[in-house]
C-alpha cells in the first residue's frame, strides 16, 4: 500500500512540476448589425468600436469627364486641378478612392465646348494625383472615343503616377485592378454595358477575381441616360455579380442619381450621379453622390453620402444645409421605393 502511494504522488509531483502552455484566446471579430437603408440614412455614424487597422474606407463617384467645356475651363485657368479644387480633402481622406475616368487624356486634346467625342488634356493628372485618386476605371463608352493606342497611352500615364485602372489592360487579359490597404487587397472589374458584353463572361471574371482578392468591386458604366430608375435587367445584373462574388456595386452613365439597394447585405450604387461634367442644362445633371463606403472584416458595414453641385461647367462643390437634405431626401426615398417594389 505504502507504494503505491509513493508512486500516486511521484506522478503528482511530475505534473506538477511541467507549466502549463497558456491558451491565447482566438480574437474575437466585431459583428456590426446588418447593413440596411434606414442605417445608412441614420446620421449616427460611430465607428470607435472598429480598430482603425480594420476599418477601410473607399470613396467612389459620379462621372469624371476631363473633355469638352471642363477641359476648356481648365485650360483657360491654366490650373487642372480646378474641378477637383472644392472636393479634394474629402477625396484624399479615404484609403482608397475610386472614379470613373470617361476619356482618353491626350497631349494634344483640341479645345472645343461640344461634341461627343470626348477627350481631356494629358495635363489632368495634375488634378488626379491632387484629389488622390487610387483607381480610374475605364470601361464606359467614350474611353475609346480616340482609339486603343490613345487609351494605352492614357493607362500608362495612370500607372506612372501610381493609379492603377481597371476595365482596359493593354499588357494582360485581366481586367483586374488590385490595390493592398491596411493588408487587404481591395480588386476593382470595370464594364461597359452599353457595348452589350457576353454577360456570362462578366460573371466568369467576377468568379475568377473573387478568389484573388479580400474585396470586390465591380464598377458598370450601364442604364438609360436621364432617369432616376434603373431597368430590370441592370437591376438583375447587378445582383447576379453579387451572387457570383461581387461585394460593392459602383454604377455610373445615367447622369442623374439613382437609388440604392442592400441586397444579401451588400451595397449597389446603381448610379452616383454626375461629378466633374459640364451639363449644366438642368439640376439634375449638376447634382450627384459621392459615396464613403465602411469596409470591416471585408464587407461594407456602413456608407455615408455626400451631395455635390456642379458649377463653372466644371467644378463640384459639396453641399449643405436644406440643399444637402434634399438630395438626401430624393436618394432615401427613390431607394425606398425600389425596396418596396422588390420585397
Amino acid at each position: 500500500m505504502d507504494s503505491i502511494l509513493k508512486w500516486i504522488t511521484s506522478v503528482l509531483l511530475v505534473f506538477k512540476s511541467v507549466t502549463p502552455t497558456p491558451i491565447t484566446p482566438t480574437p474575437t471579430l466585431l459583428q456590426p448589425e446588418p447593413l440596411t437603408i434606414e442605417k445608412i440614412f441614420s446620421p449616427d455614424k460611430n465607428y470607435n468600436n472598429i480598430p482603425s487597422n480594420q476599418l477601410i474606407t473607399v470613396i467612389t463617384t459620379g462621372d469624371v469627364v476631363p473633355a469638352r467645356s471642363v477641359n476648356f475651363k481648365m485650360t483657360s485657368y491654366n490650373d487642372f486641378t480646378y474641378p477637383f479644387r472644392k472636393t479634394a480633402d474629402l477625396l484624399k481622406s479615404a484609403d482608397l478612392t475610386l472614379i470613373n475616368l470617361e476619356a482618353p487624356l491626350i497631349p494634344d486634346c483640341p479645345l472645343t465646348n461640344s461634341g461627343m467625342i470626348f477627350c481631356g488634356n494629358s495635363r489632368f493628372i495634375e488634378g488626379l494625383t491632387f484629389a488622390g485618386i487610387d483607381v480610374a476605371t475605364v470601361g464606359n463608352n467614350h474611353a475609346l472615343n480616340y482609339g486603343h493606342d490613345r487609351l494605352t497611352q492614357t493607362v500608362r500615364l495612370l500607372e506612372k503616377n501610381g493609379i492603377v485602372s481597371a476595365g482596359f489592360s493593354p499588357d494582360t487579359l485581366s481586367n483586374l485592378a488590385v490595390k493592398e490597404i491596411k493588408n487587404k487587397k481591395i480588386g476593382t472589374l470595370a464594364y461597359n454595358i452599353l457595348d452589350n458584353p457576353d454577360k456570362n463572361i462578366i460573371l466568369s471574371e467576377i468568379r475568377s477575381a473573387e478568389s484573388e482578392v479580400d474585396f470586390l468591386i465591380v464598377a458598370y458604366h450601364w442604364g438609360a441616360e436621364y432617369t432616376n430608375y434603373p431597368a430590370n435587367k441592370t437591376i438583375q445584373l447587378a445582383r447576379d455579380s453579387i451572387d457570383n462574388g461581387a461585394d460593392f456595386i459602383a454604377g455610373n452613365h445615367p447622369h442623374w442619381i439613382q437609388p440604392i439597394e442592400i441586397y444579401k447585405n451588400k451595397l449597389i450604387i446603381y448610379s452616383h450621379g454626375n461629378f466633374i461634367f459640364d451639363q449644366e442644362w438642368s439640376r439634375q445633371t449638376k447634382t450627384g453622390i459621392i459615396v464613403k463606403s465602411y469596409i470591416y472584416n471585408d464587407k461594407i458595414v456602413d456608407a455615408q453620402f455626400i451631395p455635390i453641385l456642379i458649377s463653372d461647367y466644371s467644378q463640384p462643390a459639396i453641399l449643405t444645409g436644406k440643399d444637402k437634405n434634399d438630395v438626401l431626401h430624393l436618394l432615401r426615398d427613390i431607394s425606398r421605393q425600389l425596396e418596396d417594389k422588390n420585397r
